[in-house]
C-alpha cells in the first residue's frame, strides 16, 4: 500500500536547511575522506522499521553505537503522518548534532549515518523545490 502524501512529507521536512547534494557548509566541493576516528569494532547496517515515536530514542542509541540505519517510516505513517514529521526532524536534530548524516530513500525510507560516514547525494539541477536524495 503506497501512502501518497509520505514523500511529499519527507520533502518538507527535508528541505529545512538542507544543503545542496556535493557542497560543504562553506560552499565548496565536499571531499569524501574516511576519518581517523573510525571505529574498531564491527559497524552494521540495520533496517527497522519505525513504528512508534518511541522509537526514536533506540534509533538514536543505534547511531550513537556506529550503526548504519536504514529506517521504513510507512508503518509510522498509517498512524499518524504528523507524527512521521516529528520522528524525522527529531532525528535530523540528532543526527546533525552528532556529526552523523541522513538522507531520504525513496518514498518509505530514510538512512542514517554516524559521523564517520558520508552518504553520497548525485547533484542534480533541483526545480520546483525538488531534494536531492541519497542515490
Amino acid at each position: 500500500m503506497k501512502l501518497p502524501k509520505l514523500g511529499e512529507t519527507l520533502g518538507k521536512v527535508f528541505g529545512r536547511g538542507r544543503k545542496e547534494a556535493g557542497e560543504s557548509a562553506s560552499g565548496g566541493e565536499e571531499k569524501s575522506v574516511v576519518p581517523v576516528g573510525a571505529p574498531a569494532e564491527k559497524v552494521y547496517l540495520k533496517a527497522l522499521p519505525l513504528r512508534d515515536l518511541e522509537d526514536v530514542e533506540m534509533i538514536k542509541q543505534e547511531v550513537k553505537l556506529g550503526n548504519v540505519l536504514i529506517l521504513k517510516v510507512s508503518p509510522l505513517a498509517k498512524k499518524s503522518i504528523d507524527d512521521v514529521k516529528m520522528a524525522v526532524s527529531q532525528l535530523m536534530e540528532f543526527t546533525q548534532s552528532v556529526g552523523g548524516d541522513i538522507a531520504r530513500l525513496g518514498e518509505e525510507r530514510v538512512v542514517i549515518t554516524p559521523s564517520f560516514i558520508r552518504i553520497w547525494r548525485e547533484k542534480t539541477a533541483t526545480a520546483g523545490g525538488a531534494l536531492p536524495t541519497a542515490a
